[in-house]
């Protein structure tokens, strides 16, 4: 029996995975990561209820590209600004932010103000989060600023 999955030739680029906070669900984290993963990218997931600090660290750690922080407590509003001061504090600036979860369309605008390039709502199809991650890697390639600590209003939408 053929199998119909994909197999990257190369990894794209390395993603950490991270639940902010005491949010204690996770199945939309690992789907997004499987998903990743299946598309040809490196994924670390750091399992639940990590702080700024914990996410900051693994991202240095892992030399990651790119940072997906997952989040439905309603503290996106505290966490994800002190993940994003915490890798500009750490010289992580390059690093691409994205998010997603419960986040009111009321809060986006002072996130992506931080840098976060990408927020998607619940049933964001996962082909939609590789586009995002395949367009950055193209902005990228040709050298256009798109990490959260870079001077760029570019933003997924």
């Amino acid at each position: 029996m053929k199998s119909h999955a994909r197999v990257p030739l190369t990894v794209e680029m390395k993603v950490i995975v991270a639940k902010p906070g005491l949010d204690g669900h996770d199945r939309g984290a690992k789907v997004i990561a499987r998903a990743l993963r299946d598309g040809g990218h490196e994924v670390v997931y750091t399992g639940l209820r990590k702080t700024p600090e914990e996410i900051v660290r693994a991202t240095m750690d892992e030399d990651a590209a790119a940072l997906g922080l997952s989040t439905l407590s309603g503290a996106h509003d505290v966490l994800i600004p002190a993940i994003c001061e915490g890798l500009i504090k750490e010289d992580l600036g390059r690093t691409v932010v994205f998010a997603g979860g419960i986040i009111p369309a009321s809060d986006r605008d002072a996130l992506h103000n931080l840098g976060v390039r990408a927020i998607f709502g619940p049933g964001t199809s996962t082909s939609e989060i590789l586009d995002f991650l395949n367009e950055v890697s193209s902005r990228k390639k040709s050298g256009e600023s798109v990490g959260v600590g870079e001077s760029s209003e570019w933003r997924w939408e």
